[in-house]
């Protein structure tokens, strides 16, 4: 089976590569421009929601359906993509993931009324939810097709360029909506659909057949039952946490009932949707994933809701609130790169895990007449978990997951990304819900406090995570079966 993955892979990057064992460079750029769309439109939205409810005279609880709606439809797409990458390769998908984007931006330039725009956020959660995995798999089977590993400065650059549109989205989103209001930022997601489509015809390598990409037929069927009772599952969660009630916990029992229903189905389907026989015997995967949705969620949380509060409760304008949070991007940027070539994993999980029950804790003493000083530099020690846990996370999948799943590993861990991320938007929609309040933003923070706490727990009993930096050579399946055990 190894050798016919192996014989397989090689033609896909023969005409892109002039040296056999080395990483093809020219991949690296459409990997990026891809990988950094899903990040871009989370953190562009998070200083539009004032003006888009002004402008559409709704409260916060009603624009929170802005980011939940992205996350949702990211959170869902993921693992489809995942696999669908696995089977076919990435070009087919990252084209047509290029052009739904383009397809979104259209429409929420032009988006007459919310709910037009929360459609708009949805195809776009699913047009931007296929670079990531896409460059997983590039940078996997580039170690397979030259024998080495990969270099690590490309998996680093891939989370640095993630990280940085991430923190630097805010901003961009303050200076886009002073320049061309708050739909140019849908606007620019047309001009970055080009961009993929250019790269992704150009560079990208396709499988030349279904039959060649897998031994077994059956591994590339789609299990619809599977993904309809996974999306049943989040879907149900996510709107109960929107509006949290009760008499909405029926949602609560549907979700449970589904996601029971879901597992019973992958654990007798013969082409799961999620193998979760393969996935539930990886216990340090599964670590992974959870610690990513608690990391991931106080960070989401502290970006949407910290934003808000700057114009509502600090009474600053939006390209004010927007460049105040750079300083989180510089920090996240400089962190990333003084690890990044660094294989170790658990010290750098423990620092960011204590620095964000550091800025949750000075969160709690801000008011409407908090220095300047004090806020950035909040804004700047929450960069160093921005640069550190999204990056360790990331290496960890590399050489936690199975060769030939990657893609799904690498879009279950996204999903992850997602999950925290609803969770976030639905604190943000709880705790926010009549204003962005200091009041609002103290109760905000303590909830964050609790999913640090978590997060820095499970870090510390994790003791894979100490294994994984031993790994000096490509992560051949004998030592990724080391690093799982």
């Amino acid at each position: 089976m190894a050798k016919t993955r192996t014989q397989f892979l090689r033609p896909l990057h023969r005409e892109h590569s002039k040296s056999s064992d080395d990483f093809d460079r020219k991949l690296i750029t459409p990997m990026i421009v891809g990988a950094i769309l899903n990040p871009v439109n989370s953190s562009i939205i998070a200083v539009s929601l004032v003006p888009i409810g002004a402008a559409f005279r709704v409260s916060p609880s009603s624009t929170a359906w802005l980011v939940s709606g992205l996350y949702l439809a990211t959170a869902l797409g993921q693992p489809v993509v995942g696999k669908l990458v696995d089977a076919y390769g990435p070009k087919r998908l990252y084209v047509a993931g290029a052009i739904f984007t383009g397809i979104a931006g259209i429409l929420g330039a032009f988006a007459p009324s919310l709910w037009v725009l929360i459609i708009a956020r949805v195809i776009l959660g699913f047009g931007t939810c296929v670079g990531y995995p896409s460059a997983m798999y590039l940078i996997r089977s580039e170690a397979r097709r030259t024998g080495h590993e990969s270099p690590a400065g490309v998996l680093t650059a891939l989370a640095v360029s993630a990280q940085t549109i991430a923190v630097i989205g805010p901003a961009l989103g303050g200076l886009l909506i002073t320049i061309g209001g708050w739909r140019s930022m849908f606007a620019i997601n047309i001009l970055l659909a080009i961009v993929c489509l250019y790269y992704g015809f150009r560079y990208l390598p396709a499988m030349s057949s279904l039959q060649e990409a897998s031994e077994n037929k059956s591994d590339n069927r789609l299990d619809y039952p599977g993904m309809f009772l996974f999306a049943v599952t989040l879907i149900a969660l996510l709107f109960f946490l929107m509006s949290p009630q009760f008499s909405h916990l029926f949602l609560i029992g549907l979700s449970a009932l589904a996601a029971i229903a879901f597992g019973w189905r992958e654990l007798h389907c013969s082409a799961p949707f999620l193998d979760l026989r393969v996935f539930g015997g990886n216990r340090p995967l599964l670590i992974t994933f959870v610690r990513n949705f608690l990391a991931m969620t106080v960070g989401y949380a502290f970006l949407y809701g910290f934003s808000q509060w700057l114009q509502d409760g600090r009474g600053l304008n939006v390209t004010t609130a927007g460049l105040l949070l750079l300083p989180l991007s510089f920090v996240a940027i400089g962190v990333s790169s003084i690890t990044g070539r660094s294989r170790e994993i658990r010290m750098k999980l423990i620092a960011a895990a204590v620095a964000q029950i550091v800025f949750c804790l000075l969160l709690l003493v801000f008011n409407s007449a908090s220095p300047l000083w004090l806020l950035i530099l909040v804004i700047a020690i929450a960069g160093i978990p921005q640069g550190l846990a999204s990056l360790a996370n990331q290496n960890a999948v590399y050489y936690q997951a199975d060769q030939e799943r990657i893609g799904a590993s690498a879009g279950l861990l996204r999903t992850f990304t997602y999950l925290g991320a609803l969770l976030a938007s639905a604190a943000n929609g709880l705790f926010l819900q009549k204003a962005a309040d200091t009041t609002g933003l103290h109760h905000l923070t303590i909830f964050m406090l609790i999913i640090a706490a978590l997060f820095a727990l499970l870090t510390i009993v994790d003791r894979s995570l100490g294994r994984i930096g031993v790994v000096t050579s490509a992560p051949t399946e004998e030592q990724v079966k080391t690093v799982k055990q």
